[in-house]
């Protein structure tokens, strides 16, 4: 607690007054003015806990059990880029590969209708979803992509901050799938290239909900980046259980596409 002063200079105003803007960060980790979001004890917004996946604000609401992008938010199609829309072929392997426990990949894998913990310490964030027990490690002292690797499922992600916004830069991706709307059209299975890059923006909107922007951009497909905004809803009361194991190979009645009765 603060100390009181019967009698102080200007000089000793001006550092109460500069104490009293410091004191924002309370010693609880919240902020004791504006909007009340968790903080770390360096005054960093905080991330840590455990969320409901990210839902779409507005647009198309897809029955499947995963989130799916706004068509009407994505920019045009470049005109003698890599085809965007695949139709299904029939091969399994091609039509669904996480029936051969594949990855989803990202985006996909982080819009999928299952909790989603992150871990937030000074140097990175971690980001686990129960779906595939998808992990991604972010550091978050604005270090450069790494050089040399291969290209990924989850692509090359480093982070950085803007003020209160933490500010993920991914790249080094994979050809594969860019979300779950071949469930609702099968003649359109989006696609992104390997030149895809992605910068997600992660912000705490109120103490319950954090504001998570996800901008596309794919030179070999799009004309131009586009972005769709999601809310991820905080589940403290999903803390207590924990994510629950996720392991696709034990339990892969279809290899191949043929299922058998065990």
């Amino acid at each position: 607690m603060r100390k009181t002063f019967r009698d102080f200079s200007f000089a000793s105003a001006a550092v109460l007054a500069a104490a009293a803007v410091a004191a924002l960060v309370t010693p609880a980790g919240l902020d004791a003015q504006g909007p009340k979001i968790p903080r770390t004890p360096d005054g960093k917004p905080d991330f840590s806990g455990t969320f409901e996946w990210p839902k779409a604000n507005g647009g198309p609401r897809c029955k499947c059990s995963a989130t799916i992008f706004d068509p009407a938010k994505m920019s045009p199609l470049k005109p003698g880029g890599e085809p965007f829309f695949e139709p299904r072929t029939g091969d399994p392997a091609h039509d669904e590969p996480r029936a051969f426990c594949m990855p989803a990949g990202f985006p996909s894998g982080m819009l999928s209708a299952n909790a989603v913990q992150m871990v937030q310490n000074k140097n990175y964030l971690v980001i686990v979803h129960e779906f595939q027990r998808m992990t991604r490690i972010i550091p978050m002292d604005g270090r450069a992509h790494r050089e040399g690797l291969e290209p990924m499922f989850y692509g090359d992600p480093v982070g950085h901050w803007e003020g209160d916004t933490l500010v993920v830069d991914t790249t080094n991706f994979k050809r594969w799938s860019l979300d779950d709307y071949y469930y609702t059209d099968p003649t359109q299975y989006r696609m992104h290239s390997e030149a895809l890059h992605t910068i997600e923006h992660i912000r705490w909107k109120d103490a319950s909900t954090i504001d998570y922007e996800l901008t596309i951009d794919d030179p070999k497909i799009f004309t131009a980046p586009w972005t769709e905004d999601f809310e991820m809803k905080a589940r403290p009361d999903w803390d207590k259980i924990g994510l629950f194991e996720y392991v696709c190979e034990e339990n892969n009645r279809c290899p191949g596409g043929q299922c058998k009765e065990k």
